[in-house]
């Protein structure tokens, strides 16, 4: 199981701040390696700013689908159609707008 930390998450990793039919997806910070549904998740939950996850390591698993526990590469992910592609559940397009602040983009 990979570290998950976030505030009221349900077992398809939505949380008290993202909590539609497609808010799937935990992220991965840099800064603890931690798995969080969202920014505002890994505000109220560590005890240090974030840093999202550096280009350099983009071919590393940096995304966790809530539907089916596999995780993506942030490549995958940010080069993906807004599915999973191990398990097809959809996943936020909206996320696309607040991409720097999970990915060194």
């Amino acid at each position: 199981m990979v570290p998950l930390r976030g505030v009221a998450v349900d077992s398809d990793t939505r949380c008290a701040h993202w909590n539609s039919a497609v808010d799937v997806v935990a992220l991965r910070f840099a800064c603890c390696e931690a798995f969080s549904p969202c920014h505002a998740c890994h505000a109220e939950t560590a005890d240090h700013d974030p840093e999202p996850w550096p280009r350099e390591r983009f071919d590393e698993p940096a995304v966790l689908c809530g539907v089916c526990g596999e995780t993506l590469s942030a490549r995958a992910y940010l080069r993906g159609d807004d599915a999973c592609p191990h398990c097809g559940a959809a996943f936020n397009p909206g996320c696309r707008r607040h991409r720097e602040l999970y990915f060194d983009v």
